[in-house]
């Protein structure tokens, strides 16, 4: 026989065991965008939760949190502790430390890796008045042109960094113009103000067919399955050139990894259920999923990677 202190302390044992996967479990989801509304992992995030809802059996809320670069939001899924909390987030995030110097958070050490998400491209486009219409006519109009420039919508953003690595890969030089948004920015090209940017492809191809701008190439390595007419950049001549614009799942730091895997999973599941493909494939996103520890190792690499690009550019943070 077992005395009824021991007895007790037994049962609370087993109790204890019972109830704390359910504790590492979570009836609500909440999927951080530290973006505001309409940006890409916005729609990703709301056009994946309906299914995301029902593979998890448990609620989800997307809350936009943005501000200072995404990094309001971030600060905000670093520093939790509930497991339920997730967020979708642009591959430009591992750049951050590059362009602010006080930071609450690392960038690849904060978060739980959850899974990579989707891919698109960016291409190249100049102005209408801009008299090329291949790599080699660009190269040539910008050596042409001393102290010609271009525009994105912002420092570390996906059009300005793109842009930098392809100039070094060319190696020829812009200046850059940081405009405040794209839309101003795109104006000013179609205006025949600034001569070329980055864009979006899904943003730059209905511009092209309704010819207010030329499109050079795209950023991937290879022609993006959706616009296969679209040579890559790489293919046209800029020397191992592969700039990736994806997008990813991150959870807060204290989310368990079997916790990890399953909405890894359900994500997974998502980008396979046939409407959330057919909606996002038509806004130029290739759907990719990767493991915990893919994500994690693409991270680092392209943190390296920006970091070489950043440095040859003399890119300096803002205070």
């Amino acid at each position: 026989m077992i005395d009824r202190r021991t007895f007790i302390a037994s049962v609370s044992a087993v109790c204890a065991a019972s109830v704390m996967p359910a504790q590492a479990q979570s009836n609500l989801v909440r999927l951080v965008v530290p973006l505001t509304p309409g940006t890409t992992p916005d729609t990703i995030a709301r056009v994946m939760s309906p299914v995301l809802q029902k593979q998890l059996g448990a609620a989800i809320v997307v809350e936009n949190k943005p501000g200072a670069s995404g990094m309001i939001g971030m600060k905000s899924v670093a520093q939790s502790t509930d497991v339920g909390m997730l967020m979708v987030v642009p591959a430009t995030t591992v750049t951050l430390p590059h362009f602010y110097t006080k930071m609450d958070f690392d960038v690849l050490k904060s978060f739980a890796p959850i899974t990579r998400v989707a891919s698109s491209s960016f291409v190249l486009v100049v102005g209408n008045n801009v008299k090329v219409g291949n790599l080699s006519e660009f190269t040539d109009w910008v050596k042409s042109h001393p102290g010609s420039f271009y525009a994105s919508p912002g420092n570390g953003t996906h059009h300005h960094l793109f842009m930098e690595m392809l100039l070094q890969s060319l190696g020829v030089k812009l200046e850059h113009v940081p405009y405040k948004g794209s839309g101003p920015a795109l104006n000013d090209v179609m205006a025949g103000l600034v001569p070329t940017m980055f864009l979006p492809i899904q943003v730059a191809v209905p511009l092209r067919d309704a010819g207010r701008l030329k499109i050079i190439g795209g950023s991937l390595r290879d022609r993006h399955p959706g616009f296969p007419e679209i040579p890559s950049l790489q293919e046209l001549g800029a020397k191992n050139y592969h700039a990736d614009p994806w997008f990813a799942v991150w959870g807060s730091p204290k989310i368990p990894d079997e916790l990890a895997e399953k909405y890894r999973a359900a994500f997974e599941f998502a980008m396979d259920d046939p409407g959330v493909k057919g909606n996002l494939t038509k806004q130029g996103l290739i759907l990719k999923s990767s493991s915990p520890a893919e994500l994690l190792r693409l991270s680092k690499e392209e943190s390296d990677m920006w970091t070489r690009v950043i440095q040859t550019a003399k890119i300096k943070p803002e205070e």
